[in-house]
């Protein structure tokens, strides 16, 4: 490859006029920046951001430099924000900036709806980690991608080379130690969701690592507790390895910092990547340009994922050089139902029967859901140590019970699938397909790909495709989903106009365990002398972090050495299933519960679905009692003790 000045991009975050100037001014290539709706940075809203105007005014200062200007739509959308959404789109197809960054399914169906030519990126937070998943977004016009923030260079150059796209790649800034877009920590706690630009932050908080079956603390030093506090990104001296891995836009983040902050790591950036496109054989890094970023950082640095799996250097455990702690850990929330008692039913036609589905993890599970009537069993696609994953012969034994008791087996699959996943899901979907369940539960849009091409089965979509509104629905209907699953962020209300405007049957979780994040991070070996050659064991054990609030979030590894941290409380909404009216599936997660628990709650919840269905009164206080005394957590009604996920309007 011949490098020239086009051949990479660096692109610069604005957060007001100021800042825009000093990109440019700097030497940016593009500026991405937000209108005061819709975008992930919605925090300092007054002080930062472009009103509608100011964003026409930014496009036209921006070409006028030959520089372009990215505006980010790139937050969750809820069902009240789909029409003032409709008018913005329409208005940027009037002021032509030069990309828009997206989240949501709903802006891509939007822009074809309204006929809206602009090209669209993907934003990190739409978690594009496979190649499978690009096929399908390039239907609706997606020219470029930028990466999940867990993909490696090499992952990344192999990426690029099958998918043709440009990539984009955060290669300075602030960093979320969660997955993109699988972090609902905030949203759930706070009714400020990290997925509509509100995120407070919990990663910052201070965390104790304890064994959680006997409360055991088990770093007892008080300066190690910021066990999520992800350092900053910098790739500074990692220049060439970007270039030459096909990264063709280099991403700062940063559109909340002030003018000489963006002006000073736009300009040392711009000088070192143009010294390497000038002499690439005769670089080397500008140790001065490296010192003025270093003394000038907010965190310290990390390369985090980019050239391998991180350790604990990756994490800034002391918390000394935390810019800004954005909220102090609480209590998760019980039955404070105060809201939800006054919310009024879901207004659509119940069917004859209230399907119960039931989510678990070995095959005892799956007897025991199906002995006590549930309608569907999902077998989970990710399973927690030390239980093991599903094998095929285990897979066609629960589709034989499933038989037995005129059950609906699904398989469902894994929230992530990298690389390696993939060529793992391919030849398990193929096999699957030969042992006929009555479906596939997918969790992102390359395995809606693979079980398609793969299998002759429904598909159904999971919680992780965020689904906040119908327009999302109809996307994923329009692509071959047979059911979707209501976020697990989305109020009560909410839920309430997704369903009553849904082209799509929505299934919605009532009861069990949550995961506030998904990592790629292994927690316990970052805290404990753990060598994977000499005590893979140690993993095995069962770990929780314990917060200041005195709250217990237990930490679930999976099959691929992930941590899944859940919530200090499970979901319970038994007492409000008369609210319900119109959902199309009432779903039981009970992957982390043991076969005579997950027996037991199937039994409560279909006594009271038929009860309902019956038109009789359901609740059973003993059963509720047994509820709340029997499960491994206290139980609370999460995000819907708000009347709603604050949007963005």
């Amino acid at each position: 490859m011949i490098l020239n000045r086009k051949s990479v991009e660096l692109l610069a975050p604005a957060g007001n006029w100021e800042a825009l100037v000093a990109a440019v001014e700097a030497g940016a290539d593009a500026v991405y920046l937000g209108g005061k709706h819709f975008n992930m940075r919605m925090h300092r809203n007054k002080e930062t951001n472009f009103d509608d105007e100011m964003l026409k005014k930014a496009i036209e200062y921006a070409h006028a430099h030959g520089v372009q200007l990215y505006i980010t739509l790139n937050n969750l959308i809820s069902v009240e924000e789909v029409e003032p959404l409709k008018r913005y789109l329409t208005y940027l197809n009037e002021i032509r900036p030069d990309a828009i960054l997206v989240q949501d399914f709903a802006v891509l169906e939007l822009t074809r709806e309204l006929g809206v030519d602009i090209p669209l990126h993907t934003s990190v937070m739409m978690n594009t980690h496979n190649e499978h998943a690009i096929k399908k977004l390039k239907e609706y016009g997606i020219t470029r991608i930028v990466v999940g923030r867990e993909m490696t260079l090499s992952e990344l150059a192999l990426f690029k080379e099958r998918t043709g796209l440009e990539i984009e790649y955060f290669m300075h800034g602030d960093m979320c130690i969660a997955e993109s877009g699988q972090c609902i920590h905030s949203g759930v706690l706070f009714g400020q969701s990290g997925n509509r630009g509100r995120c407070l932050k919990p990663c910052r908080w201070q965390y104790k690592l304890i064994d959680e079956a006997t409360g055991e603390v088990l770093d007892k030093d008080d300066r190690q507790d910021y066990k999520l506090a992800l350092k900053d990104m910098c790739m500074y001296r990692n220049i060439p390895e970007l270039i030459q891995a096909g990264v063709f836009s280099f991403k700062i983040e940063g559109r909340m910092r002030p003018a000489d902050f963006v002006r000073r790591i736009v300009a040392t950036y711009r000088k070192a990547i143009d010294a390497y496109i000038a002499d690439p054989m005769g670089y080397t890094v500008d140790e001065a340009g490296w010192q003025d970023l270093y003394e000038n950082r907010a965190r310290d640095f990390t390369t985090t994922f980019a050239l391998g799996q991180p350790d604990e250097r990756a994490i800034g455990f002391d918390g000394s050089r935390e810019p800004r702690f954005f909220s102090n850990a609480v209590e998760e929330p019980g039955f404070q139902d105060e809201i939800l008692k006054a919310e009024e039913p879901i207004q659509a036609d119940n069917p004859a029967h209230r399907t119960l589905a039931v989510q678990v993890s070995d095959l005892a599970a799956v007897r025991a859901a199906c002995e006590n009537g549930a309608d569907t069993v999902y077998l989970a696609g990710e399973v927690f140590k030390p239980k093991k994953p599903w094998t095929l012969k285990e897979i066609g034994e629960a589709i034989a019970i499933g038989r037995e008791h005129g059950t609906r087996i699904v398989v469902s699959t894994p929230r992530t699938t990298m690389r390696r996943e993939c060529g793992e899901l391919e030849q398990f979907l193929h096999a699957v397909d030969t042992l006929q369940p009555a479906g596939i539960m997918v969790s992102n849009l390359g395995s809606l790909k693979l079980a398609q091409e793969c299998t002759s089965l429904p598909v159904q979509a999971d919680f992780s495709f965020n689904l906040f509104n119908h327009m999302a629905a109809t996307f994923l209907q329009k692509n071959g989903i047979v059911m979707g699953t209501a976020s697990l962020e989305l109020a009560f209300e909410q839920v309430k106009g997704l369903v009553e405007n849904s082209p799509l049957p929505i299934e919605v979780i009532v009861h069990g365990s949550y995961e506030s994040m998904i990592c790629d991070h292994n927690f316990a070996a970052m805290q404990l002398p753990y060598n994977h050659l000499d005590n893979p064991e140690l993993v095995e054990r069962r770990y929780a972090l314990r917060d200041t609030a005195g709250e217990i979030h237990s930490l679930r590894m999976d099959q691929f050495g992930r941590n899944h941290i859940l919530f200090a409380k499970d979901l319970c909404y038994y007492p409000y299933l008369e609210k319900f009216n119109g959902v199309a599936s009432f779903r039981i997660e009970a992957k982390d519960y043991e076969p005579e628990l997950t027996g037991r709650l199937t039994a409560a919840y279909r006594k009271a679905l038929d009860k309902l269905s019956a038109g009789e009164a359901y609740l059973d206080e003993a059963d509720f009692a047994a509820m709340q005394q029997d499960g491994p957590r206290k139980l609370g009604v999460g995000v819907y003790r708000f009347r709603q996920s604050q949007n963005s309007l």
